[in-house]
């Protein structure tokens, strides 16, 4: 079993997450921003943390940042749906930061259980 931190301010994904990873047998805590991923994180073994770039109060970036520092060993998956500038870049900037892998939205729970497979691996 894999401790799964998964960050997005908009709860019906967090939710959808949540149920794809622990249909999978793995144990998953959620955060609604960096703020409270970075409280999670404090609190809980994180194995992988997955989340969102584009949040209010701590945006991804800045929060794969500071966990990063916070535990070097943690794998961190970005997600990003782009908003106004294109997912593109914000996936390249959160890779330039310290993100494993990247994941642009939408996509099918799938690709999100191979990214995690590939992840947990390396």
């Amino acid at each position: 079993m894999v401790n799964i931190l998964v960050a997005d301010d908009d709860p019906s994904i967090r939710h959808l997450y949540k149920l794809i990873l622990e249909r999978e047998g793995h144990k998953v805590y959620l955060a609604n921003d960096g703020v409270e991923a970075l409280v999670q994180a404090k609190k809980h073994h994180i194995d992988v943390l997955i989340t969102d770039i584009i949040m209010p109060r701590k945006e991804g970036i800045e929060t794969i940042v500071e966990v990063r520092e916070m535990n070097p060993e943690i794998k961190i998956i970005a997600i990003s749906g782009g908003g106004r500038r294109g997912n593109q870049d914000f996936l390249r900037m959160a890779e330039m930061v310290g993100a494993n892998y990247s994941l642009a939205k939408p996509f099918e729970p799938h690709d999100l259980l191979k990214i995690l497979k590939t992840c947990l691996e390396n």
